[in-house]
């Protein structure tokens, strides 16, 4: 079953100019010679696709190629401009995971804080609480402000608070963006990404945005590779990475790697 497909989807954003009230500008403006065309940029443009019950589908490209805006437009947190969007059930949008994370607080406090942030009610919160502690292996720590947690403690309560919360919420669509590129050690890493599985075996429609093409040939079905806003190639894993490495270390001698 579809839960998500696009069709002709664009949008658009208008570019703005500090310039715009200075001497030059006006000049340009006068002469008719202000580059009218730069005031519109193209996030997307004309984007097609579909993603099903239980499909893990992967958007690569570099930065600037669309991939955010494209899962903001499918979240609706961008309104398109063009084309139509069907999504079938309650979607979360996820961008990173250290987002919203108190330095000040806690780490019990900040569970209850990004649960809130991600969706769930304080009761919901808790009925995860021990499951997120557990997972992130940091209960010596719980009354311990992050302040005095390391970079690499923060993203593992970050991401195990994030995947849980995604987990307990009743949405059919989970739209990913670069979430699980900073899971940690590598063992955390490998345990994160674990998860994946559970949320596939709940029948989800996952996209998963990210430079790691590693978790990307591993995990997805099927990879769209983005350029400009629009997609270059689309299909099985390895060919569509294969392609996109290709292209790079030929035009711009540019090897594109997994992190």
């Amino acid at each position: 079953m579809e839960k998500i497909k696009l069709e002709n989807v664009s949008k658009k954003f208008k570019l703005s100019f500090q310039a715009r009230e200075g001497f030059l500008y006006r000049v340009l403006e006068m002469l008719g010679k202000k580059d009218k065309q730069r005031e519109v940029f193209w996030g997307i443009k004309n984007i097609s696709l579909s993603v099903g019950s239980g499909e893990i589908v992967g958007v690569i490209g570099r930065n600037g190629s669309g991939k955010s805006t494209l899962l903001r437009v499918i979240a609706g947190v961008y309104q398109k401009n063009g084309g139509e969007i069907t999504t079938l059930g309650e979607s979360i949008y996820i961008n990173g995971v250290s987002h919203g994370l108190r330095s000040k607080l806690t780490m019990r406090e900040n569970i209850f804080l990004i649960g809130a942030v991600l969706g769930l009610s304080q009761k919901n919160t808790a009925k995860i609480f021990d499951q997120v502690v557990e997972f992130s292996d940091l209960k010596d720590y719980l009354d311990v402000k992050l302040v005095k947690f390391s970079s690499g403690m923060i993203i593992r309560l970050a991401y195990s608070i994030t995947i849980h919360s995604i987990l307990n919420r009743e949405a059919e669509i989970i739209l990913l963006d670069e979430v699980f590129s900073t899971s940690g050690d590598i063992f955390f890493q490998e345990k994160s990404l674990g998860k994946i599985a559970e949320l596939q075996s709940k029948q989800k429609a996952i996209i998963i945005a990210s430079h790691d093409l590693n978790l990307i040939e591993n995990y997805c079905q099927r990879v769209i590779w983005l350029e400009g806003g629009k997609i270059i190639k689309q299909g099985e894993p390895h060919e569509v990475i294969k392609s996109y490495q290709k292209f790079y270390q030929e035009n711009e001698n540019k090897l594109i790697v997994g992190s």
